[in-house]
């Protein structure tokens, strides 16, 4: 709806001296809209610019068609909307350009403003190419050189500044076209010389066509092969060499038309999946092609995909970032993230070992222990020796060698007898027991041979073991001691019998000469008397001691109470009955064994037991142990630094387990 409308700048208003004009009738108005409407139908004339005479479009919108204030006009015109001749720059036309070269010219004496250095005028001394003269043209005043073309100045534009062709000069592909033709003519001249010397068969004489023209088809046979031309003629197969695909091949959409056939996308022309993927008969075209999906899974689409997660997360966080408007910025952001995320990462993790350690755990192997495998080449025989190459490094155990516990000198297992495993070097059966040496080896020979050797040192066990024993009862004790005494009085019976039997089969033996063997079979069974006499005395002088040790804690006890009680009357009468109070202690002492020995017993069974066979009703009492019940409970102790306790342990558990 164009219309014009006179507007002045303020300006010309106040040289006018015009009041504002009154507003326009209702009438007015209607006839300048039905003007509009019959220019825009064709039955009025269209307003004529007044700077070119030309018409205006009536359908051009006011706002472009009506001119501002500040382009003031005299009637309608778009002079307002085409470019302005006084501000439009002077740029250079395509045939404008640097001149090359020098003009040709030269003065006969130097110049002011010449170069110093040849003397030729167009550049300064620093600009020029000639080699530093000695004695420069300025001081000489001859020998100078040809003056430099006066370049114009160009105005390039933006698009000029980038023109690979800007300046290029035609008349140089001139040269080229002759190169060319000397080359041809060489080839000729060689084609000719190897007819003659018969390297090569000659050729026919060319044809000749009515007109008298020579018709040679071998001139262009090198540019014969154009494009669009077919190499396979399958069907098929075919292709062109501008690798165009031929109308001809089947679609893809077209070789599945099941219902539930891949789904085809006709924007970007792929199937998602195999098209032939349940086709009978189509197992190797199935095989072939897979389907089109994985690229959208492949290449950088899934980094595309990555910033557009991050794009969103950005913006979620406050950060605005748009994956299409600003990649610049986002590839920025995500880059600035990445860093900071594996520098605060790599900071904790120093923070980390550095508190904990396990640094040494971080280190990664070489490839060959990561990979198993290694470039050395190694050849084997059918025995796995080596026969050419690198012999194998010996594979060391995860375990700790050369290093043997308790002062021996081999491992638990180097030993074997009756079934046992044992120590090489003292021949002990029990795990981490302390070596003893040779004579250790000597006394577990002569226990086998059931002997013992005259000067076998017996190992005491120390106080703190000794107190950690086994204890057995008191009823127990006195059975033992009764048949000791018992087996006492048999020894020496069989030692008489033995004496008698040694002195006839002396005499016997006079006869034969076995004077010696009856000797070392009277020292043997002597020696062995001698040992078992020992042991006995030993441990009944064991027995005595704790049982001595067991009054005086008793009557230490009973001291202790009596100091407590303020009665004299208890006090006096403590005296009295101090027999009494030593049965009392005894009895307490025993009925608190028990006690212990059951305890031990129930958590033995508890410990084999599993969660689910626990009973529910398990009591646990606060109430403190006695005196009696705690020492009850170190005499039946066992100490895990004992070499015995797992030998007396399997022995208690097979008196009062079973």
């Amino acid at each position: 709806m164009a219309s014009y409308k006179q507007n002045l700048p303020p300006s010309a208003l106040l040289r006018q001296q015009a009041a504002p004009t009154d507003k326009k009738s209702k009438a007015e108005v209607q006839r300048d809209r039905q003007l509009e409407e019959d220019r825009k139908a064709g039955t009025a004339p269209a307003m004529v610019d007044v700077q070119t005479g030309r018409d205006i479009n009536p359908h051009i919108p006011m706002f472009i068609s009506q001119n501002p204030w500040y382009v003031p006009s005299e009637g309608p015109t778009l002079k307002h909307q085409r470019p302005h001749e006084e501000r439009q720059k002077k740029m250079a036309t395509v045939h404008e350009w640097y001149q090359k070269g020098t003009t040709g010219k030269s003065a006969t004496k130097f110049r002011k403003g010449a170069c110093e250095n040849c003397g030729a005028m167009g550049h300064q001394k620093r600009d020029c190419f000639d080699r530093p003269r000695k004695a420069n043209a300025k001081e000489t005043n001859s020998n100078i050189a040809e003056d430099d073309h006066i370049q114009p100045k160009l105005s390039l534009g933006f698009d000029a500044k980038r023109d690979r062709w800007n300046g290029y000069d035609p008349s140089t592909h001139k040269q080229v076209i002759e190169d060319y033709e000397h080359l041809e003519e060489a080839r000729k001249v060689v084609r000719e010389q190897q007819i003659k010397d018969g390297e090569v068969e000659g050729e026919a004489e060319p044809e000749t066509n009515p007109e008298g023209e020579v018709k040679d088809e071998d001139m262009y046979a090198e540019d014969a092969d154009m494009a669009g031309v077919s190499v396979d003629m399958d069907s098929r197969t075919r292709i062109t060499v501008r690798n165009l695909r031929i109308r001809e091949d089947t679609a893809k959409y077209l070789y599945n038309l099941a219902e539930n056939s891949p789904y085809y996308d006709p924007k970007s022309r792929s199937m998602r999946e195999n098209p032939f993927a349940g086709v009978a008969g189509k197992e190797l075209e199935a095989a072939r092609f897979s389907g089109d999906n994985f690229v959208r899974y492949s290449g950088e689409v899934t980094a595309a995909n990555e910033a557009q997660v991050f794009a969103w997360q950005a913006t979620r966080q406050g950060v605005y970032a748009h994956s299409i408007a600003e990649p610049t910025k986002l590839e920025a952001l995500k880059k600035e993230y990445e860093e900071q995320k594996t520098t605060i990462k790599n900071e904790t993790q120093k923070e980390l070992l550095d508190k904990y350690g396990g640094a040494e755990h971080l280190e990664r192997p070489i490839d060959e222990l990561l990979l198993a495998q290694t470039e050395s080449y190694i050849e084997y025989n059918r025995k796995g020796k080596v026969i050419k190459g690198k012999e194998r490094a010996a594979i060391s155990s995860r375990f700790k060698e050369d290093l043997y516990p308790q002062n021996h000198t081999s491992i638990f297992g180097s030993f074997w007898r009756d079934g046992k495993w044992g120590y090489h070097c003292c021949h002990q059966f029990v795990k981490n027991s302390y070596c003893t040496g040779k004579e250790g080896v000597d006394a577990e020979k002569s226990a086998a041979m059931g002997t013992t050797t005259s000067n076998e040192q017996v190992f005491k066990v120390p106080k703190l073991v000794e107190k950690v024993e086994v204890k057995e009862e008191e009823e127990e004790k006195e059975a033992e001691n009764v048949k000791k005494e018992e087996e006492e009085k048999s020894s020496s019976s069989s030692s008489s019998s033995s004496s008698s039997s040694s002195s006839s089969s002396g005499s016997d033996s006079d006869e034969d000469g076995g004077d010696d063997d009856e000797e070392k079979e009277k020292q043997l069974e002597k020696e062995r008397l001698e040992e078992k006499s020992r042991r006995e005395r030993e441990q009944r002088r064991r027995e005595k001691n704790r049982e001595k040790r067991g009054r005086k804690k008793a009557k230490l006890g009973k001291r202790k109470r009596r100091n407590r009680d303020s009665d004299s009357d208890q006090k006096g009468s403590s005296d009295s009955s101090d027999s009494d109070s030593n049965s009392d202690s005894d009895e307490e002492m025993r009925k608190a064994k028990k006690k212990a020995k059951k305890e031990k017993i129930e958590g033995i069974k508890a410990a084999k037991e599993c969660d689910r066979n626990r009973k529910y009703n398990t009591d646990y009492s606060n109430i403190a142990p006695t005196e009696k019940e705690m020492e009850a409970y170190q005499l039946t102790n066992i100490h895990s630094a004992d070499p015995m306790a797992a030998y007396m342990n399997s022995k208690f558990e097979k008196k009062h387990m079973k």
